[in-house]
């Protein structure tokens, strides 16, 4: 072996190892070490990886990495081929179902692992989704096309709008439902966005997302897929939701509203939660079972209102103790229009901060109070410092999720420059971003 390309990933002393073995990516392998001896294919791996280990694909499917000693022996077994990835094609589409529109934006669901890093990429195309579900073409007439290929982080504003105006062009065109496939680390923003920007909707804009990529044996992406596929072809409500696990199993998809639903979890398949109210629906066995009987039904009739302009000079400040009220200056010198707190429990802050929001609300700048805690609503009437901040003109916004506040006002000053309306539409509850009350039964489900 020679070369960038095929060391793909390796060097130094496990570089050094494969040559001297003969060895090449893709070739059935035998590794002795400590008197066990591991076999399987040598796979690429990590070109940030240390020069010590060589990566093997166990017949199990899963991949271990071996660490060099000196009495370790490696031993071509086979001649195998180099991994490759090749699309397979989509299934016949079949006439008389729902034409649903999948828009491929990036992520884990979009992803597969790239051979030259040993790490997860957004390689997949839309019809890449489709065909490797082929159940899908039972459920669905699909349309599949793919937006932009990004994780989820580097998602921006800008996206926000791209993504509402391609739905807008889809439902126009007379698509049943839309399928966003998206990551899952700023799913709840994008969701929040989306909920926003697309009012009056005729049909359901579905997210989806996955945990795990699909070239896990553990993977969700299938199960999340020909569930929200479900959902969005059949389902009798009209509004922006995210579909994702219930639970670690892989029974129930639950469909959590734009607005109210956070990622909790870093990796299991039941990250998402609906907050301080309950989800929309769920489906089991492709059967969906509504929640709530507060949703906005289907009507193909209904005209889209698409509003999708959103203004970025809005920030998300975490209050914290000895925070400094420079960074509040900083945003007012600056040109910032709002500023969402995150404050502590009913929605308190430092009063040595009180100076900095007093000048800020004086530059017509809209200060707003939400929760550091996951469930429950503000009440600044309670302590004298919540009271001091409401004298100060910050705004409540009871059990609005900060992620949500940040967006919405991102989306209030894409709508209007005037400060009094701005306020008059972040009171107003538009896209189910206010629960009525908070009930016990509610918190932590």
């Amino acid at each position: 072996m020679s070369g960038k390309e095929e060391s793909l990933g390796y060097k130094g002393e496990a570089l050094e190892a494969i040559k001297k073995a003969n060895i090449k990516i893709g070739d059935i392998i035998s590794i002795t070490k400590n008197q066990e001896t591991y076999e399987g294919i040598l796979i690429p791996r990590s070109e940030y990886g240390d020069e010590k280990h060589i990566v093997i694909k166990l017949k199990s499917g899963y991949n271990i990495g071996i660490r060099l000693t000196p009495n370790t022996k490696i031993q071509k077994t086979g001649t195998g081929k180099k991994p490759t990835y090749a699309q397979t094609p989509p299934p016949k589409q079949k006439t008389g179902l729902p034409k649903v529109t999948i828009i491929s934006t990036g992520g884990t669901i979009a992803s597969r692992v790239d051979y030259r890093t040993g790490a997860v990429r957004p390689a997949l195309t839309a019809n890449d989704l489709y065909s490797i579900v082929p159940e899908l073409a039972n459920i669905a007439q699909i349309d599949a096309q793919i937006l932009f290929s990004l994780f989820s982080e580097n998602i921006t504003p800008k996206n926000w709008t791209q993504i509402a105006k391609t739905v807008a062009k889809q439902i126009k065109k007379g698509a049943d439902g839309i399928l966003i496939a998206h990551g899952t680390d700023t799913l709840g923003y994008t969701a929040a966005a989306l909920s926003f920007a697309l009012q009056n909707l005729p049909v359901p804009v579905i997210l989806v997302g996955s945990q795990r990529s699909a070239d896990r044996p553990s993977s969700d992406a299938a199960t999340n897929l020909i569930a929200a596929v479900t959902v969005v072809a059949n389902a009798p409500f009209a509004e922006v939701t995210v579909a994702m696990h219930e639970t670690p199993s892989d029974n129930t998809i639950t469909l959590h509203r734009g607005t109210k639903v956070r990622k909790c979890h870093t990796s299991r398949r039941d990250a998402f939660k609906t907050i301080n109210t309950t989800p929309i629906a769920k489906i089991q066995n492709q059967k969906i079972t509504m929640q709530t009987n507060e949703y906005n039904k289907r009507k193909s009739k209904k005209t889209l209102n698409l509003k999708p302009n959103f203004n970025q000079k809005v920030a998300l400040l975490k209050f914290y103790p000895s925070i400094n009220p420079k960074i509040i200056d900083w945003h007012v010198e600056n040109g910032y229009k709002g500023i969402v707190l995150e404050g502590t429990g009913l929605g308190h802050i430092g009063n040595y901060l009180f100076e900095s929001i007093k000048k800020a609300i004086k530059h017509n700048i809209i200060i707003a109070m939400t929760s550091q805690c996951i469930w429950g609503r503000i009440n600044m009437n309670v302590y004298n410092s919540g009271r001091d901040l409401l004298a100060l003109g910050v705004i409540p916004l009871e059990d609005m999720l900060p992620e949500t506040a940040l967006v919405k006002l991102m989306w209030i000053f894409g709508q209007t420059t005037n400060t009094e309306k701005a306020k008059k539409l972040l009171k107003t509850n538009i896209a189910g971003e206010y629960s009525k009350r908070t009930l016990p039964d509610e918190i932590g489900n």
